[in-house]
């Protein structure tokens, strides 16, 4: 607010000494007493004098008192544009706030809706591949089993395979098809009695046995990698606990919330705080005005006062 223009009080005093001076000329009118004239115009002079000289003071106290009425207008001025500014701060800084708070939630959501689907999926991929693994798993022991019982009863056909010559005879004119392994056996051995042929047949069987060894060693293999995927699915169910537990941390993120609230409210208790020193400010103004007022009626009193002496 612009500081408010002064009055000259040098036209002021000009303008009184103009007027003692008029007074002065009206109080020398000549009389029959020569010397009680010239008492009275002294005594009369120096009434006007004293009364200039409080009438100068009471103008410079005025004045004085227009100037620091006009400093407060300033300082009040200031502190309202202080008052705004800060208020337009704490206002952009809960906006902020605000804003921050909800792109986190919806980051926060974001993030543990895309660590669920990616659990679950990878889960279901587990569970599918656990499925197809323990399936495989029931196959291999099924034929494991088979093959064992097959090896077993091939061992015990084995320990006796000396046939007699009729029946050597009537297993050889029995088609290869319809002959069993033990009768196969019987007479392959019986047709090569020989060391090498005896080798062949023990080669073979080591084949089936070594056929038996591969099975087994892949079964192995099966167990190995089921033990494999039975560990990453416990990995993913760890990650999947670890989706919840930043789930669960939803609740520090609104703690950091709660706080913001909080300084917001510290923020508008000191604006609070500033409008009430503001309407004391303004209190005082007002006063100020009140007594310039009944300074300003004082001085056409003093005036009239002036005038009637």
């Amino acid at each position: 607010m612009p500081p408010k223009k002064q009055k000259n009080p040098s036209v002021n005093i000009s303008s009184s000494l103009e007027e003692s001076e008029e007074f002065s000329l009206e109080t020398t009118v000549p009389t029959e007493d020569i010397s009680s004239s010239d008492e009275r115009d002294r005594t009369g002079t120096q009434k006007v004098t004293r009364q200039l000289i409080e009438r100068k003071e009471l103008l410079h106290n005025l004045q004085l008192l227009k100037i620091e009425m006009s400093q407060k207008n300033l300082i009040i001025d200031n502190m309202k544009v202080d008052h705004l500014t800060k208020t337009e701060e704490l206002e952009e800084r809960l906006n902020v706030a605000l804003h921050q708070k909800q792109v986190l939630a919806l980051r926060l959501d974001s993030q543990l809706q895309l660590t669920q689907d990616e659990g679950r999926k990878q889960q279901a991929l587990r569970k599918q591949e656990m499925d197809g693994i323990l399936l495989r798993q029931k196959q291999l022991e099924e034929t494991n089993r088979r093959l064992c019982d097959k090896a077993g009863d091939l061992r015990r056909s084995l320990r006796d395979l000396e046939l007699t010559e009729d029946k050597y005879k009537e297993l050889r004119d029995i088609p290869e098809e319809r002959l069993s392994i033990t009768e196969y056996v019987a007479v392959r051995t019986g047709e090569r009695s020989s060391f090498m042929e005896l080798q062949t047949e023990r080669g073979q069987i080591r084949s089936f046995m070594r056929s038996y060894e591969e099975e087994r060693r892949v079964r192995s293999e099966l167990e190995i990698r089921n033990q494999r995927l039975t560990l990453e699915l416990a990995d993913t169910k760890g990650l999947i606990q670890e989706g919840d537990f930043k789930r669960d941390n939803y609740s520090n993120i609104k703690r950091e919330r709660d706080a913001f609230e909080c300084e917001v409210r510290e923020l508008r208790k000191r604006l609070e705080l500033l409008e009430m020193t503001h309407e004391v400010q303004t209190r005082e103004r007002n006063e100020l005005s009140r007594e310039v007022s009944t300074l300003q009626q004082t001085v056409p009193l003093l005036q009239i006062d002036k005038d009637y002496l």
